[in-house]
């Protein structure tokens, strides 16, 4: 894969105490930089955008996610998080929250590194449910997906190039890179 950006570097990304769940922090580390990869397409007269009357803003998505992550990790999974209050950016600049992103996204890191099986496997409340930390843990990571995703169409329809988040797109491709649109591709071992 190829990325113009990446937030945490690998040589950034701890290592877990337990190897088993080294993925964990891998993925939540590259999930975070494909979302800042993503917020960095925007630029500040598009935070106001919005494709429909009842769709949200640009900046509307920002402040969901970084707000939304802080309730699913703090109140959900366990981990130290700064008051809810605190976690959004001072200023609405763009820059702002990627930086804020960012700044939110390491000390998780650093927290899940440390954490056994046994806490990953503990089942916690969830939306009056109750889940395993680590079914949160991933249903978190999904939900930024979702919210990338939403954001990469609408830098579609602002005719603003989409970058890669898991392979090529029209807008960003590289030496090597196979977007598997045929059965063809599909077909090799």
């Amino acid at each position: 894969m190829h990325y113009d950006f990446v937030a945490i570097p690998s040589q950034d990304v701890p290592r877990a105490s337990n190897p088993l769940f080294q993925h964990l922090l891998d993925t939540y580390a590259g999930e975070t930089h494909k979302v800042i990869s993503v917020w960095h397409g925007f630029s500040p007269e598009d935070m106001a955008f919005r494709p429909h009357p009842k769709s949200s803003t640009v900046a509307d998505i920002l402040n969901h996610e970084l707000l939304s992550e802080r309730r699913f990790f703090g109140e959900f999974v366990g981990t130290p998080e700064p008051p809810a209050a605190d976690v959004l950016p001072k200023t609405t600049d763009l820059s702002a929250y990627v930086q804020r992103k960012e700044q939110l996204a390491r000390p998780r890191l650093a927290f899940f590194a440390t954490q056994t099986a046994d806490w990953w496997m503990q089942d916690v409340p969830f939306f009056g449910l109750t889940r395993q930390r680590i079914w949160v843990f991933w249903r978190r990571v999904l939900h930024s997906a979702h919210h990338r995703t939403q954001l990469t169409v609408y830098l579609r329809l602002l005719n603003k190039p989409v970058p890669s988040v898991y392979g090529p797109t029209s807008d960003q491709t590289w030496e090597g890179a196979d977007p598997t649109t045929s059965v063809e591709a599909a077909g090799r071992k």
